[in-house]
């Protein structure tokens, strides 16, 4: 078994459901287990085109005998599923659902379709922010920091959002 964790957002529909919906079918899948689910934490989207709804985030830790590749395949299919189109849809614009392979275990994979682990989550807080609810004290490969620690510098660092 290998350990995982995947990050989950929506910003169209029922963001709550599609969320809570690709964690059960997570659970229910052969080869995986589900350990811990962060808290959802609605954010601003960042990047992508203006005028998007706010996203609905979550972070999700498993364990699986899938290979990296068959858990894509997975977290695609579950996507599809929820009315999600990769062909259609405009980069980083909104979505029904948003399925990220962050870690698989302790490996390092540089395909075309998968890079793990994820090289955007550290410049991230809307990914951190959840999975410092799952492994706060995980080491974070590129800048060498913990989870909690990048989360940290990532709001120290951010101007304070405008109201709403």
């Amino acid at each position: 078994m290998v350990e995982v964790l995947i990050a989950l957002g929506a910003n169209l529909g029922r963001r709550r459901e599609s969320l809570e919906q690709a964690v059960a079918a997570l659970a229910g899948a052969a080869g995986f287990e589900v350990l811990a689910v962060s808290p959802w934490i609605e954010t601003l989207p960042v990047g992508g085109p203006p005028g998007q709804p706010p996203y609905l985030n979550g972070a999700l830790r498993g364990r699986t005998t899938l290979s990296a590749a068959a858990l894509l395949a997975l977290l695609r299919t579950i996507e599809a599923a929820a009315g999600r189109d990769r062909a259609r849809e405009e980069r980083w614009g909104p979505r029904t659902l948003d399925l990220d392979l962050l870690f698989y275990g302790e490996e390092e994979i540089a395909r075309s379709d998968l890079v793990v682990p994820h090289p955007r989550l550290e410049d991230r807080a809307f990914v951190l922010a959840p999975l410092a609810h799952l492994v706060p004290d995980k080491c974070l490969p590129r800048c060498r920091r913990t989870v909690r620690e990048r989360l940290a510098e990532l709001l120290a660092a951010s101007p304070p959002a405008a109201p709403r």
